[in-house]
């Protein structure tokens, strides 16, 4: 089977889509993150000092989503020129390192969503033993 141009093309609307997603997840962490400083200037709690440290693990790691999807995207694209220029092995080599990167930033997206889930179900906890 052949790679055409079409086929990384195809992945420029889910990558896209997937970066939006990274970057309202981003924007979301840093409006968290200034309201979380606010309130540990205030209280000096450790408890918001843990959450502090958490979101810090969950930006880097949005960060590193980040970098590999842009990274996949660019390599599409220059899979893209390389099949255009007719070197079509060297396009595929290049298309499948950019499916490698897409792979590592889904990957990256389940583990910053575990550590998201951790940190609700403790809230979640808390609110229970409250009620307790």
């Amino acid at each position: 089977m052949e790679l055409t141009l079409t086929t990384p093309a195809l992945l420029f609307s889910a990558i896209s889509l997937i970066m939006l997603a990274y970057t309202n997840r981003f924007l979301s962490y840093a409006s968290l993150v200034r309201s979380l400083h606010d309130k540990y200037v205030q209280t000096k709690s450790p408890v918001i000092l843990w959450q502090i440290k958490n979101l810090r693990t969950r930006l880097y790691l949005t960060r590193s989503m980040q970098i590999s999807g842009i990274l996949s995207l660019l390599l599409c694209v220059v899979s893209m020129f390389l099949i255009y220029i007719t070197l079509p092995i060297m396009g595929a080599y290049v298309f499948a390192v950019a499916l490698l990167l897409l792979i590592i930033s889904l990957a990256l997206l389940i583990r910053e969503i575990q550590i998201s889930v951790h940190a609700l179900d403790l809230h979640l906890k808390g609110i229970e033993d409250l009620i307790d």
